[in-house]
């Protein structure tokens, strides 16, 4: 028989002999805590010193800017401790920041400290609780995240935004009439807005509204997108929301720009909104979503690894649950591809690639060792009809694009559009406009969707004016290709296009050891600067550039990570002297209807809108935003901004007035009608 034991006082026994045994240890423990914690609060009182001493005196006690130096709250959450030791003590001389030799110990008390004022890359920093009466009678309660004279902008406990404008000791919630959701404003691609507003009789009275200035970006290739009352614009991988009215920033969502071997150019031309979602793309090729009222991070999904050389630069299109965007890289050797995700989650559902593997159909047209890094990037923006459920996708150039030696025949599917379907990422058709491409015209040009009479019958069009100098119709339901005809006049490479749909290539137009002239030049008859097609006039409106290039062809040798891969070089050729000229194409024939010279050296990239108000907006050469007639190209207003085109205007309905946006330089300006 096994004795029972009463193991209760035995137990607590051992539970009083425990925490005897154990308070030293928890006694000790605390007060290591709390010499810990007393020697981080010193090594921070320290870090301020230091940051007094050397820094306050540019960029304030308090790190939120001052005479001498911007604000460095914000960019602080977007460096590594390691990436600001580099900074701090290289310095940017080229903006007055001096080097700054700091000991390790202070620099860490430093960096201790810069922790303690650095700011949220994405919401920011939320106001003070306000409970306001409305206009209407209503009582509104929210944090202030941004305020003037005229002007406040709220955050609920539900995480909208109110726009909100001042009246008296009241205010006002703002009315956002039409958005412009895309790049291109609708996903067809043909910036034209039925916005009548602004038309012939009032533009002499258009002026500017409001300025926002991005920090360290250069000149800004970003098209603005506007949803709900709320601007979005781009830097290089950042994104700030604005109030469309006023040019208040709202939320900040910056990330470190990436050390990792990408070859991204360093410029970002914008973003795509759709159901709530921001989508982006940034430097180092990942496709990220953020919170359209927030700036909240909502999933990060890398396309391709930047060490392998690519790169992402241009707003993803939006397409029923989807999301397509594409990748740069093609003059680093990068394959290119087309991507579809999921919207809600960022999953890939599909990939088509451009350069297709050794075996599959396409790959016969790639004779030699570059198919391995063979380019055709997608890195510009596509277009896409819903009632096909079709994405039109353009497509770049080969790899080693001055020197076809090691890629013999056509190349597929670089120089293309693909017509992909939406739900698979099947191919439909494709149409290559230059085969066997060696003067890098990539046909990354907006494909404008239109439905428009042909020949006395309602058709479905694609539009394309090509790099290559020819502009092109097609029946965007199969391929068929309608028209086909020059657009500038310095065209030395083909004659014309064939029965065959093929370019009838002239001699002595290849790249060569000693250089080779050929027209269009390398920037090609245009480029990626939008064009526009106006329903009223039928015209088409493009930037477009008469030159020609020097083309000098060498062996590129082996590809390499990190390196370009270009198989020779060009010069723009002094004769003829370049131009920049505004012209209107009648989509039905072809023909030139009107041209505008813009005086100055041709090297301006601003493209295009026209409106139901009888407008077509553009950047001219000499740095104004112009209007002119669309029907005749009659200038009717200009507005100087000093400032060399990367960008295209775009237009929207705001609280019943319609403004007109552009990126000039590193500004955002707004402009509308002055009363």
């Amino acid at each position: 028989m096994i004795p029972i034991i009463d193991e209760g006082p035995l137990r607590e026994n051992k539970r009083k002999v425990l925490h005897a045994s154990l308070r030293p240890m928890l006694v000790w423990i605390l007060m290591m805590v709390s010499v810990l914690a007393a020697q981080d609060v010193q090594e921070v009182e320290l870090g301020r010193k230091s940051f007094e001493g050397r820094c306050a005196g540019c960029h304030g006690a308090d790190g939120k800017g001052g005479d001498m130096a911007p604000a460095i709250t914000l960019p602080l959450a977007t460096h590594t401790n390691g990436q600001l030791m580099s900074l701090i003590r290289n310095g940017l001389p080229a903006r007055g920041m001096p080097p700054s030799r700091i000991p390790g110990p202070e620099m860490a008390r430093l960096l201790s400290f810069l922790r303690t004022i650095q700011s949220s890359g994405a919401a920011g920093h939320a106001g003070r609780e306000l409970q306001l009466q409305t206009t209407d009678g209503k009582t509104i309660e929210g944090r202030v995240l941004g305020e003037g004279f005229d002007d406040m902008q709220l955050r609920t406990d539900d995480q909208r935004v109110l726009l909100l404008r001042r009246i008296d000791s009241r205010v006002r919630e703002v009315t956002s009439e039409l958005d412009w959701p895309t790049y291109n404003g609708d996903p067809g691609g043909n910036r034209y807005t039925s916005l009548t507003q602004i038309n012939k009789d009032n533009v002499a009275r258009l002026a500017m509204t409001w300025m926002f200035t991005l920090a360290g970006v250069g000149n800004l290739e970003v098209t603005p997108v506007v949803v709900g009352g709320i601007m979005y614009v781009t830097g290089p991988n950042e994104c700030i929301a604005l109030d469309a009215g006023s040019g208040r920033q709202i939320w900040h969502y910056k990330r470190p720009r990436s050390h990792a071997m990408s070859v991204g150019s360093g410029v970002n031309r914008g973003v795509a909104v759709a159901n709530d979602r921001v989508f982006m793309e940034t430097g180092d090729a990942r496709i990220i979503a953020l919170s359209r009222l927030t700036g909240e991070l909502l999933w990060d999904t890398e396309l391709a690894d930047p060490r392998k050389n690519y790169g992402a630069s241009s707003a993803p299109l939006p397409a029923g649950d989807l999301v397509i965007s594409g990748v740069s890289g093609g003059e680093h050797g990068a394959n290119g591809f087309v991507a579809a995700h999921e919207q809600k989650t960022g999953k890939e559902v599909w990939r088509f690639s451009t350069v297709p593997r050794p075996g599959e159909p396409g790959s016969e047209t790639w004779e030699g060792k570059d198919i391995e890094h063979a380019g055709a990037p997608t890195w510009f923006t596509g277009s896409y009809d819903a009632e096909l459920d079709t994405v039109y996708w353009p497509t770049g150039n080969p790899s080693e694009e001055y020197n076809g030696d090691h890629r013999k025949g056509d190349n597929l599917y670089s120089d293309c559009i693909l017509a992909l379907e939406r739900k698979t990422g099947k191919l439909k058709w494709y149409y290559q406009f230059t085969p066997h491409d060696v003067w890098d015209w990539d046909a990354t040009e907006t494909p404008v969707l239109v439905d428009f009479p042909w020949r006395g019958q309602l058709r479905k069009l694609l539009l394309h004016a090509d790099r290559n100098g020819f502009f092109y119709v097609f029946d965007r339901r199969d391929g068929t290709l309608l028209l086909a005809k020059p657009f500038i006049k310095h065209l030395t490479w083909a004659s014309g296009i064939g029965p065959n749909g093929r370019p009838i290539k002239l001699p002595n137009q290849e790249p060569t050891p000693a250089g080779t002239k050929v027209c269009p030049s390398q920037d090609g008859a245009t480029n990626w600067f939008s064009p526009s097609f106006n329903p009223a006039t039928g015209l088409y409106y493009v930037q477009t550039f008469e030159k020609c290039s020097v083309y000098t062809k060498r062996d590129s040798g082996e590809w390499e990570p990190g390196k370009s891969y270009l198989g020779g070089s060009q010069r723009t050729a002094p004769d003829p002297e370049p131009k920049r000229i505004l012209k209107a194409i009648d989509s039905s024939t072809g023909a030139i209807v009107w041209t505008l010279l813009e005086p100055g050296p041709a090297n301006s990239w601003g493209g295009t809108l026209t409106t139901a108000g009888g407008l077509v907006i553009f950047g001219e050469e000499g740095g104004s935003l112009m209007v002119a007639d669309a029907a005749n190209g009659k200038p009717l207003w200009k507005f100087q901004t000093n400032q060399r085109w990367r960008a295209s205007p775009m237009t929207y309905m705001f609280d019943d007035k319609q403004f007109i946006s552009v990126a000039a330089g590193s500004n955002i300006i707004a402009f509308a009608i002055h009363d």
